[in-house]
């Protein structure tokens, strides 16, 4: 099993990155609020989060008042572009996170019996769909060398590959490339 990373390079900020590579609560930020922004935004997304909730923590972030977490959202720099959708996500992803795993995020991925049940756990995250449940599965396996991950990573280049500021960039222009071959394949 190879050593649990020191960081993740998903976005340009070292603190970013170490932060969602320590803290398994943070990567699930990250995945959550990954959505119609840049890989970069959404990884930054926890710190800032830490930085102006005091915390992260989700035990704390689930018993902060909605209201409140999207007003931290939607201070400048808002930490997504749709900062009320995923201030309730990260909210809700919290709640989840204390209820079912006693607020230690690691065992959504260390407790799963086998990789069906690793999938059907993330499936019930917030904001969690197939696409997400790879691409998680990807950094769980090639990154943390998590057992039960490794059947759901997907064959293709994912942010599991992305070990470095320059993989990362390769990891972007790849997903650019695979999306405006899908939208050309649409047209036709």
């Amino acid at each position: 099993m190879p050593k649990a990373p020191t960081k993740l390079h998903f976005t340009t900020s070292d603190e970013a990155n170490e932060l969602i590579a320590t803290d398994p609560f943070a990567l699930l930020v990250g995945f959550a609020i990954d959505q119609q922004v840049p890989v970069t935004t959404a990884f930054t997304g926890p710190l800032k989060l830490k930085e102006r909730l005091g915390t992260i923590d989700p035990a704390k972030v689930a018993k902060t008042d909605p209201g409140k977490l999207e007003e931290i959202f939607r201070e400048s720099p808002a930490i997504h572009r749709y900062p009320g959708t995923m201030a309730a996500r990260v909210h809700d992803l919290a709640g989840v996170v204390v209820e079912e795993y006693g607020g230690d995020a690691s065992r959504l991925w260390s407790e799963a019996a086998d990789s069906a049940d690793l999938k059907q756990r993330i499936a019930a995250l917030p904001g969690f769909g197939d696409m997400k449940i790879r691409q998680l599965s990807s950094v769980l396996a090639k990154r943390y060398g998590v057992r039960a991950a490794q059947e759901l990573a997907p064959k293709h280049p994912s942010l599991g590959d992305v070990d470095s500021a320059d993989s990362l960039a390769s990891y972007q222009a790849q997903k650019r490339a695979y999306k405006a071959a899908l939208r050309a394949s649409a047209d036709d």
